[in-house]
Order: structure tokens, then sequence, then C-alpha cells
């Protein structure tokens, strides 16, 4: 004969409790996980055709859900061996050694803010080409990106 086990109204909240436990434990673990690294992406990355043979600019934006902050220290490109990070202040632009990227936030780099600078470029790239770029972090795996060439005068939507 088998024996079949009966919850009782008593036993139930429980065995539901524990049942909540089980799965809150287990969100906390993921949940600490990854609030120890970062975790980046990029996205919005271009660069407008150069007016000049041996200077341009690109921008992009760095976006990190991750709970861990993390610095990116320098951008490298096969187009340019003279890449520098920039801030503007006012009118002034500012060489920055390395930029933020907050935790649960981004870094943008935009018109009239901080971008990076190019210069003794390779060649002077045109509309439709596309740039490699890789970015490098003080604690990520390096990011590489192809950043479409825009005309001068585009502005992203948004």
């Amino acid at each position: 004969m088998r024996k079949s086990t009966v919850l009782t109204a008593a036993a139930l909240p429980l065995v539901v409790a524990g049942a909540l436990l089980m799965v809150t434990g287990c969100q906390s673990e993921k949940d600490a996980l990854s609030s120890n690294k970062a975790e980046l992406s990029v996205s919005g990355a271009y660069m407008p055709q150069p007016a000049m043979d041996d200077m341009a600019a690109a921008y992009f934006t760095v976006e990190n859900d991750g709970g861990k902050a993390d610095t990116l220290t320098k951008v490298t490109s096969p187009l340019s061996s003279d890449i520098t990070l920039h801030t503007t202040e006012g009118s002034q632009m500012k060489h920055a050694p390395q930029l933020q990227v907050p935790a649960k936030g981004k870094l943008a780099l935009a018109r009239g803010g901080t971008h990076l600078m190019l210069g003794k470029l390779g060649h002077k790239p045109q509309v439709g080409e596309k740039v490699k770029f890789t970015l490098h972090f003080a604690d990520s795996a390096p990011i590489t990106v192809e950043v479409p060439v825009q005309s001068t005068s585009y502005r992203p939507a948004g």
C-alpha cells in the first residue's frame, strides 16, 4: 500500500516560506556576483568625416550594467597611433589620462563634451567606411568596435 503525504494547513506556510527563501537566496547570490564586476557594452559609436587630413574625433557611449565601476584607460586603432581622451569644460578641451565608467551608469562621449581625438591619421576616413577601435579598461577585458564614418555635420538622434 502506498503512503501519501498530506500537508496540513499549518505546514503549508512553512513550505512556501522555505521555497521563497531558496529563490531569494539564489537571486541574492546572482546579484552579489554581478555587483562584483563591471558589465560593459558600447553603443552609438560614430566618427564624423574629418575636415582635416591629420586629425579626427570619435564618439560613443560605454554602458555599465554591473555593480562595480571601471575606468577607460586608453583607446587604440589601426587608423591612428595618437589617440587621446578629452573632456570639455566650458569652451576648453582638456586631455584626460582616463575616464570613469560608473557602476550602473554610463560614460557618454559626445560633441561638445567628452570625446576621443585622433592625430597622425594613416588616411582620411570617408563616409561609409568603418574604423576599428579597441577600448582598454583598468579591470574589464578590451572591447573592439567598428565605428561608422558619418558626414561631417552628422548629429545622432536623441
